[in-house]
């Protein structure tokens, strides 16, 4: 067992990380960049899911070999730090991204596609630590109070932005009926791009502890041009050795799958509530508020169940909850739910039709399992290969989750383009979740 800090430190890296997908992945950036950025929320949502689709391809080939590298070299936090800059950089670059502007899409794809990458490599050599800090009995207790911890760090900073610096544009107040602080202008979407920015400090701020106090992996005697000559190898031979160990090739192809969706609904959750209800700052900032503290909730209670029953049942009970899920959004419509059941006109206030407030439950839903589907993911892992070469099997764990992980936002781009409807998404992440869940079936060791 590490020393108390030395694990505060090391579950402070999902705080410090998770407002980059809070506010600009889900919640207010992406949204804002269908809505007032895009052409229309269908472009949008398309547009989206190519850049998603770009940046799960360059993950799909720089972490497993990254992991190699880190392996042969020994420490992971200089890995951190690098991936750390390359974040900060492209999340400050959002706030160049004003309606209007030349190349403000471009700006803003980039943007987010380069900090996505950043952020996933930095997770791999996060990740990689848990086997140096806590016996295996511990490892789904660390990994799901790490997501509950980050879960955490979004809603702090959901509230904080949608509290006192984004406000509406037709109202120029804040969710929470204040001006916004420094004389941001709600016009210009100023508290939407600012974050970027903002996200960009609580990173710097926050990653300082694991830096402090949690200790790294002594160095090799290797250079680094001899470790990355070592890494590609070891990438290959990562490939083969998966097979020697009892289910994790299959595990890390179950992963490839369901993740992708995941990512999917997490990329698309936010452009659908303002695509199809209309939603604004106020919707769903509350949206992701609620998601996020039942996103907590899960985690933490899933980290208790996945040392007690073991990750296998955990993944797959989340992963039948979110095919379910999907087919509740698929469902709904402005003026129906359930595919046929026709509502009657919305009223006023929050969330005032029905179809709203079932795809609020459904949101609330996709939380709750989410973290548990991920925190056991990485303790599966960490449970079935040795701890010496953790570095090397998570970076195939980021590979396996990001290798195909353009293909669920590309399909959701395509179809969405196709038959010009938002609807088109769910239909097919409910197929990835199906294959996942068959796959992960299969694995007897868990």
């Amino acid at each position: 067992m590490a020393s108390r800090p030395a694990i505060l430190g090391w579950l402070l890296f999902d705080w410090a990380c998770q407002p980059f997908f809070t506010l600009v992945t889900t919640f207010v950036f992406a949204p804002y960049f269908a809505a007032s950025l895009a052409p229309d929320p269908v472009t949008g949502q398309s547009l989206w899911g190519y850049a998603t689709a770009a940046a799960g391809f360059a993950l799909a080939i720089l972490s497993p070999v990254l992991g190699s590298v880190a392996d042969a070299t020994g420490p992971k936090k200089p890995w951190i730090a690098a991936c750390g800059l390359v974040l900060f950089v492209a999340s400050f670059a959002l706030w160049y991204a004003a309606p209007g502007q030349p190349h403000d899409i471009s700006i803003a794809l980039l943007g987010f596609a380069f900090a996505t990458v950043a952020v996933e490599v930095a997770a791999v050599f996060n990740n990689a630590m848990i086997p140096h800090l806590v016996p295996p009995e511990r490892f789904g207790r660390l990994s799901g109070t790490g997501w509950a911890v980050g879960y955490l760090g979004g809603l702090v900073s959901l509230v904080i932005v949608l509290g006192f610096l984004a406000a509406d544009a037709g109202s120029g107040k804040t969710v929470l009926g204040f001006t916004p602080l420094f004389g941001l202008d709600p016009a210009q979407r100023e508290g939407d791009r600012i974050t970027g920015p903002f996200s960009a400090l609580w990173f710097l701020v926050f990653i300082l502890p694991l830096f402090l106090f949690t200790p790294d992996i002594a160095r090799s005697k290797l250079r680094l041009g001899e470790a990355v000559k070592q890494g590609l190898v070891q990438v290959k031979n990562t490939l083969v050795d998966a097979q020697r160990h009892e289910g994790v090739l299959r595990f890390l192809i179950a992963n490839m799958v369901y993740q992708d969706a995941l990512v999917a609904l997490f990329a698309f959750g936010g452009i659908y509530g303002a695509g199809v209800f209309g939603w604004q700052a106020t919707e769903l900032g509350l949206f992701g508020i609620l998601l996020t503290i039942t996103g907590t909730m899960g985690a933490l209670i899933g980290g208790r169940l996945d040392d007690r029953f073991g990750a296998k049942p955990v993944i797959l009970s989340a992963i039948l909850v979110l095919a379910l899920v999907c087919v509740g959004v698929l469902s709904l419509g402005r003026e129906h739910i359930l595919f046929v059941i026709p509502t009657a006109a919305a009223g006023e206030g929050l969330y005032a039709s029905a179809p709203e407030k079932l795809f609020l439950a459904l949101g609330l839903v996709i939380g709750s399992v989410a973290g548990p589907l991920q925190a056991s993911s990485r303790s599966m892992l960490a449970r079935l290969v040795p701890a010496r070469e953790a570095g090397r099997y998570f970076g195939l764990l980021a590979l396996s989750g990001k290798v195909t992980s353009f293909l669920a936002p590309l399909a959701v781009a395509v179809a969405t383009a196709t038959f010009r409807t938002q609807a088109a998404g769910p239909a097919v992440l409910i197929l990835f979740l199906f294959v996942g869940f068959a796959l992960l079936s299969g694995v007897k060791k868990a």
